[in-house]
């Protein structure tokens, strides 16, 4: 791999999947009651979170693909779909099908509200897992991690993860202003952009896949 080019690639193809800007809503509502420290210690540990499971998937991804039987071709289609799927949705303005979207009237809401005041629990659970990062960001570096030809590229994909969780932090740290700044409408348009960006990464995993498949596509 290139390191500047795969790094860019990797870069924004978790930041749009793991779209920290989706958990705004959430942070915001279950930590209105924290304090200014309290509210930086959810958001790194939520980024914490996150960059554990990138790393976890980025280490066992192959081994886990070995384990199933799958090839590494027919989870870069399979992902490569679902990661377009994702874009598409993204596109139309509408809310990542791979992710959860929680009532505010739902049990899960209610049940996350109980527990407003464990730290820990909200920051892994929803706000890190599975709101910022679902089962796209997972795909997408269980994709590169069985992709990855030696130590080097999974150093990339660790580096890449370690990055976006610095993001990650960043935005839930500021997440207050961002909200007032952007508004629904800024999202949106946020969002579909994104959308744009990863239908194309999609697009390339695909055809990845299907070179992996099928040989003799590439001559």
């Amino acid at each position: 791999m290139e390191l500047g080019v795969e790094i860019g690639k990797l870069l924004v193809a978790l930041l749009v999947l793991i779209n920290p800007f989706s958990a705004l809503s959430i942070y915001l509502d279950l930590t209105q009651d924290h304090s200014t420290k309290e509210k930086r210690r959810i958001a790194r540990t939520a980024a914490l979170a996150v960059f554990i499971v990138i790393v976890v998937f980025a280490l066992g991804g192959s081994i886990l693909l070995k384990v199933l039987g799958i090839s590494v071709g027919s989870f870069q289609v399979g992902g490569g779909i679902l990661v377009l799927l994702i874009a598409i949705s993204l596109m139309n303005g509408n809310d990542n099908p791979a992710k959860p979207k929680i009532d505010p009237h739902s049990e899960e809401h209610q049940s996350a509200q109980q527990v407003r005041r464990n730290e820990k629990a909200i920051a892994v659970v929803p706000i890190a897992i599975p709101i910022t990062i679902g089962p796209g960001g997972i795909s997408t570096v269980i994709i590169y991690s069985s992709a990855a030809k030696n130590y080097s590229d999974i150093a990339l994909i660790i580096i890449s993860g370690f990055l976006v969780s610095l993001i990650c932090y960043f935005i839930l740290v500021v997440a207050g202003r961002i909200s007032k700044r952007l508004g629904t409408t800024g999202l949106t348009i946020l969002n579909r952009i994104m959308g744009m960006m990863l239908a194309a990464i999609s697009v390339e995993i695909i055809v990845a896949g299907l070179k992996s498949i099928f040989p003799q596509l590439v001559a």
